[in-house]
């Protein structure tokens, strides 16, 4: 589709009558947007989050490690840096508080030549520039004490105690439900094609509700975002859609890791992981492949060929166990080597751009700092005293009590005890419950992203029909 951009040289803007003029408009809702457009929201400002998709959390946030992050290895004096490192902290809070699952697994960078031996001493240094003092060089015997299920031939490691496994998909929905409980008004699939800048009052034109006016803009699009700041009239950046390829084991594989064991980096980049997930699995990836198509979300028999070669060298344990399921996501990678966060005063539109896979961990932060530099260009913030009360959402982590095995849930409503997806324990009264909430799926991706149904080992097989049928019956209603 064709898009338009104007701009009003400071002349008002025409706004059709009977249109709402908002305070701010988010553009992206996805972690970081939903982020944003919750903490504005906590002010008494009008919001509005649009989406292109039809669903929040449907791009680059739905498909990446999901790993909360302490910073260690950030580039010091970095603005990515400190946010990561704050983010930390605000997102471990808010999850206690909300019920996104965590669980502290620690990590631990194994080397496996001498060159990336040599290399440890000096991603500890860095770690303890950004703050993190908790790194500790390990011995081999240490490393295989840690994950004994690692190959021959370690030459030491280190421990990175702090870092952390969480929940994506339960993250991005938590801050847009919260949002639109805070009053925020959630428009997806809305893509914006253009855009008029006046001198009080900016209209985006969009490709699912017309003309939207709003005095202050958020770009936090994502891939689209070099596309969206274009039509501010700059030329900032470019994002490269660089797909991670993983691949995801079975359950029964979950003993054989018991940390995060992390490649020691490189001037290739950061390199293949092995993680557990709060689901019970475990994951091997991500590749890193820079692509033109931002729509090239399928998996590729190079990159799982890539994955096998290297898992197999990692731990070929690994490589035993069956597989559940591979995807890919796509990150916006950009030619800056840090996060593109700018405020033009002028135009009462902020950048939110070049957010990498970090962005999970440092969301809650990157929307703190935003909205203080709103602030800073002449958004007026002030805060609100009648907030509700945060949500608190579906358990997804298999650390936590699910409702399958909540006998007092299931003596309240007998729908928690009737399982209709029995890879991942999924029960009716959670696939009716999404249904009642405030952002509801928009089709079967988002059913399974908020209750893991269809997500194990048949991936559907046995059970989309019941689900489906479920999620009509109570869609309807």
């Amino acid at each position: 589709m064709p898009v338009e951009s104007s701009r009003s040289g400071g002349w008002p803007v025409e706004v059709a009558a009977g249109s709402e003029v908002v305070d701010v408009i988010v553009i992206g809702a996805g972690l970081v947007g939903a982020a944003i457009a919750r903490e504005l929201a906590g002010h008494e400002v009008s919001v509005e989050l649009v989406e292109a998709r039809d669903d929040v959390g449907d791009g680059t946030s739905k498909a990446n490690t999901a790993i909360l992050h302490t910073g260690f290895d950030a580039s010091p004096g970095t603005l990515e840096g400190r946010l990561v490192r704050r983010g930390y902290e605000l997102l471990g809070r808010y999850a206690e508080l909300v019920g996104i699952p965590v669980e502290r697994t620690g990590a631990v960078l194994v080397a496996w030549t001498e060159e990336e031996l040599a290399a440890l001493p000096a991603l500890r240094d860095k770690a303890i520039r950004n703050d993190y003092l908790a790194c500790e060089l390990l011995g081999p015997a240490q490393v295989y004490a840690l994950v004994p299920a690692l190959a021959p031939g370690v030459r030491g490691g280190l421990g990175v105690p702090g870092e952390s496994i969480t929940c994506t998909w339960t993250t991005t929905l938590a801050l847009a439900t919260e949002a639109v409980t805070r009053g925020v008004r959630l428009r997806t699939g809305t893509r914006v094609t253009g855009v008029q800048v006046g001198d009080a009052t900016s209209v985006l034109h969009t490709d699912g509700c017309g003309r939207r006016p709003a005095r202050w803009v958020v770009n936090a699009a994502g891939l689209g975002a070099a596309q969206v700041d274009r039509l501010f009239g700059h030329e900032r950046f470019t994002v490269t859609p660089r797909r991670g390829e993983l691949v995801v084991f079975d359950k029964a594989a979950r003993p054989l890791a018991p940390a995060i064991v992390l490649p020691v980096p490189s001037s290739l980049g950061k390199g293949v992981l092995v993680a557990p997930t709060v689901y019970g699995n475990v994951m091997l990836g991500p590749t890193a492949e820079d692509l033109t198509d931002p729509t090239a979300t399928g998996t590729s028999e190079e990159g799982l060929e890539f994955l096998r070669r290297k898992g197999t060298a990692l731990m070929p344990s690994l490589l035993a166990e069956e597989v559940t399921a591979a995807y890919a996501g796509l990150r916006a990678a950009t030619e800056h080597g840090d996060y593109l966060i700018d405020v033009d005063a002028a135009q009462r539109y902020a950048l939110v751009g070049g957010i990498r896979s970090t962005g999970l961990t440092a969301c809650l932060a990157i929307a703190e700092h935003v909205a203080g530099l709103l602030a800073e260009a002449g958004l007026e913030l002030r805060l609100r005293d009648d907030l509700p009360a945060p949500p608190r959402m579906p358990q997804l982590g298999e650390a936590g009590l699910r409702p399958y095995q909540d006998g007092e849930a299931i003596d309240g409503d007998p729908a928690y005890g009737r399982i209709v997806c029995f890879c991942e324990r999924v029960t009716a009264g959670e696939i009716r419950d999404v249904y009642a909430s405030p952002v509801r799926p928009a089709d079967l991706g988002g059913l399974r992203r908020r209750t893991r149904a269809m997500n194990g080992r048949c991936q559907g097989f046995a059970c989309e029909a019941a689900v489906r049928a479920l999620a009509d019956r109570a869609g309807r209603s």
